[in-house]
């Protein structure tokens, strides 16, 4: 399988346990995950949502709040994205009624840094744009664009849980950051996410949006935590009007349960070896294909530890067989592989009659689209499958 979990007897135990207490919504394992997760990170908070979209939904909303003044993004606003990518990263956008302009890739099959700059124009507040598959983007320069520019920078890290810039952790450089816990990820909990937050004033923004909209910031089952629930005044709502249902912002309810929480919890404590694992696995596969002839790896920059995801394989176009002649052989062989998600989300059926800009060509991105694929590394795989994955692809090549 490309992807899959590892869940043992500690995630097993604490999720009884929160069960056996009956606290079913977020509660205590939910507060300690968000603590350990953070520390880990070394960011200032983190909240957790429902899933890794939820997380970009909420994280880029949370942008919008009018709270923000003359940097709130406002529908119109432009945002830099990339069409090479998972889709959820690009929603948000849209959705708000924002322009997404769409960059090429490069041979990271990230954002080809050098070009963000050229496509700011006075529209432009954000950049929002993952880590491709683990494998950080030029996070120096980008940062420091957004930083010139005055520009919000949301990392997506839903596939790079780990990875690092210069012995930093990614997700710890842009304003807002999201995490995705869906079982094909680094950690799971089944379903579920998180919002990593490293400008304390969002903290409050993200949990709004997170928590229904509402203006209260009381954990559930608890009252009163502002010492001013019954003695405020908002607008045109009468004075006193309980604070508990005040809506700032046009919310939504995404927390996640305590028993999710509980399985997260077991998943972090063995996070350091899952991504070594993820690692390892990498560094096997590319020993055994990086030379076969029609096979390009993607590269890494020098300041760069990925966190893999996956490994991604593309074929040549000067090849004599094509990418999916390769993919039906592997999948036909029992072996799982997947395409770099959307490929151009400018072709997708989603996309038609939507508002967006391109800056320059996606001639990289239609080449990923069009010749790239991937296979898994995650810890559930063991040396012996790999080593079929490997024997597999060789002797495709071998026999073509």
């Amino acid at each position: 399988p490309a992807s899959g979990q590892v869940v043992g007897d500690r995630e097993k135990d604490y999720m009884h346990d929160a069960v056996d207490k009956g606290w079913l919504t977020a509660g205590a394992y939910n507060a300690q995950f968000e603590r350990m997760l953070g520390g880990y990170l070394m960011c200032k908070a983190v909240r957790t949502v429902n899933s890794g979209s939820s997380a970009n939904l909420v994280a880029f909303s949370a942008l919008t709040s009018p709270k923000l003044g003359d940097r709130a993004i406002k529908r119109g606003d432009e945002v830099i994205s990339v069409a090479c990518g998972f889709p959820t990263t690009i929603n948000p956008i849209i959705q708000f009624g924002c322009v997404p302009v769409f960059l090429d890739v490069d041979a990271t099959l990230n954002i080809a840094a050098k070009d963000i700059e050229n496509a700011i124009t006075n529209k432009t507040k954000a950049i929002f744009i993952a880590h491709t598959l683990g494998n950080p983007f030029n996070m120096e320069e980008i940062a420091a664009v957004a930083k010139k520019y005055n520009l919000w920078l949301i990392e997506d890290c839903c596939d790079a849980l780990g990875a690092e810039w210069k012995n930093q952790k990614v997700g710890t450089f842009g304003d807002l950051a999201t995490l995705s816990f869906f079982p094909a990820h680094h950690i799971t909990m089944g379903e579920g996410g998180a919002v990593v937050i490293n400008n304390t004033k969002l903290t409050r923004l993200v949990e709004s949006f997170r928590d229904w909209g509402r203006d209260c910031w009381c954990e559930p089952g608890k009252d009163n935590t502002c010492k001013q629930r019954f003695c405020q005044k908002f607008e045109d709502l009468p004075e006193g009007y309980d604070h508990k249902y005040v809506f700032t912002h046009v919310g939504y309810n995404m927390k996640i349960t305590e028993m999710q929480a509980a399985c997260g919890l077991g998943q972090l404590e063995q996070l350091d070896r899952f991504v070594q694992m993820r690692r390892d696995n990498y560094k096997f596969l590319e020993s055994q294909v990086e030379e076969l002839p029609h096979l390009w790896l993607p590269t890494v920059y020098p300041d760069a530890w990925p966190s893999w995801f996956g490994f991604p394989i593309t074929v040549s176009p000067s090849a004599k067989f094509k990418r999916d002649e390769l993919t039906w052989y592997l999948n036909e062989h029992q072996i799982g592989t997947r395409l770099v998600f959307a490929g151009n989300a400018t072709k997708q059926p989603f996309m038609k009659g939507q508002n967006y800009r391109i800056h320059g060509s996606l001639e990289k991105t239609d080449e990923v689209m069009n010749n790239t694929f991937w296979v898994g590394v995650q810890p559930a795989l063991t040396r012996d499958m790999l080593t079929y994955v490997a024997d597999t692809i060789k002797k495709f090549i071998k026999d073509y």
